[in-house]
């Protein structure tokens, strides 16, 4: 408590001690990530977190600043690194597994861009007892890594003089991917694109169609197809560079419960079997392609990558979406769709100095290096 200011917080456990009515006030209106129903699901799913609080600022006894928090006590390094480096730290987990797995506090959204929720831009006082909470929860729990995970470095800027204090540093983190739709339907945005990206996709298309064994179809109800989605799911992570959060079933059966987001399946079938899949979900005028699902027996040769991505962004057009985001992979493929890539950073620190000094002079160069091998193009 802070009698001058007026200003208060404490910590909740769960999203149902946030009511309703404040997270709506003050979360995103256009970004699907952010309903209260996916923290709801998040809190019932085994996504990678081991447990998950709320930090909230109150000023005269209204809520003005939530950050949401997701402890994850054994993070393994060697899955949130690249391919280059998860082979120079083989050695290291063959003979001390334990070396390689750190408590960790992430701060923002597990699954999703960072944001603080708040209803105007934070004053210093707010910032600073926002940190300070956040910080003494770790403390608490003895999650010695502090990072807020992928924000937009805008949103970082009002908590810069609060985190720099504190011994927090920034990242580089990959970015995000978003497209605009200011087309009127589908054929129009593919008019819109580059000359040789326009000739792709409509090859592509046109080849789709004269196939006999594949369709496409948006489903509303997908409940039944959970276990082909995960099994798909599971061999796109297998080929993926960095798994910090894996999906399962009490994820997505509690993402489909009533009240929850509205959300569709861009599915492809080989006849009855599921081969490709694109989760969407929306909110406001915003559309997410949240996590895909592909059978590499025939992903390369049919295209399944691009043809459910096409199929997700007829269907945001549709639906009146002004944008859609997909997620922070194959920015190349993206760039093709007319995607913009959208920085993003982490702010991150450690609650000891020595661990905080040598992650302050490596990861910098680390990540950088990560950053530019993904954004490299390819042949």
């Amino acid at each position: 408590m802070h009698p001058a200011s007026g200003l208060t917080a404490e910590i909740l456990t769960g999203i149902d001690a946030v009511p309703a009515a404040t997270w709506d006030a003050l979360a995103p209106p256009d970004d699907p990530m952010w309903a209260r129903e996916v923290f709801a699901a998040m809190e019932r799913g085994a996504i990678g977190p081991d447990g998950y609080a709320y930090a909230v600022v109150r000023e005269a006894g209204r809520t003005v600043a939530l950050l949401p928090l997701a402890a994850v006590r054994g993070l393994r390094l060697d899955r949130v690194v690249g391919e280059r480096e998860r082979r120079l730290l083989a050695p290291v987990r063959r003979l001390c597994p334990g070396v390689l797995r750190v408590p960790m506090l992430f701060c923002g959204n597990f699954l999703g861009q960072g944001h603080v929720l708040s209803r105007g831009p934070l004053s210093a006082p707010v910032a600073r007892l926002l940190v300070r909470t956040v910080l003494d929860h770790a403390r608490r729990h003895r999650l010695g890594t502090v990072v807020l995970k992928d924000f937009a470095p805008g949103e970082l800027a009002a908590l810069r003089p609060a985190l720099e204090p504190a011994g927090f540093f920034l990242l580089p983190s990959m970015p995000d991917t978003e497209l605009a739709l200011e087309y009127a339907s589908f054929d129009a945005y593919v008019a819109a694109l580059p000359a040789k990206a326009r000739r792709n996709v409509r090859s592509k298309v046109r080849k789709f169609r004269a196939r006999d064994d594949l369709r496409i179809e948006v489903l509303d109800d997908f409940t039944g197809l959970v276990p082909d989605m995960l099994e798909l799911y599971r061999q796109v992570m297998a080929r993926a560079e960095q798994t910090l959060d894996v999906l399962d079933a009490s994820f997505l059966r509690a993402l489909a419960r009533p009240g929850g987001p509205e959300q569709r399946l861009v599915a492809c079938f080989e006849g009855d079997r599921l081969v490709a899949y694109l989760h969407c979900l929306f909110r406001g005028d915003g559309a997410v392609g949240a996590r895909i699902g592909l059978d590499y027996r025939l992903a390369h040769e049919a295209h399944l990558y691009h043809h459910v991505h096409y199929a997700a962004i007829e269907l945001a057009i549709a639906r009146g979406c002004r944008h859609i985001r997909f997620a922070q992979t194959a920015y190349e493929p993206k760039r093709e769709l007319g995607c913009a890539l959208v920085e993003q950073r982490y702010a991150l620190t450690h609650l000891r100095p020595l661990p905080r000094a040598v992650l302050r002079r490596l990861l910098p160069r680390a990540l950088g290096a990560a950053l530019t091998r993904t954004l490299a193009p390819r042949s």
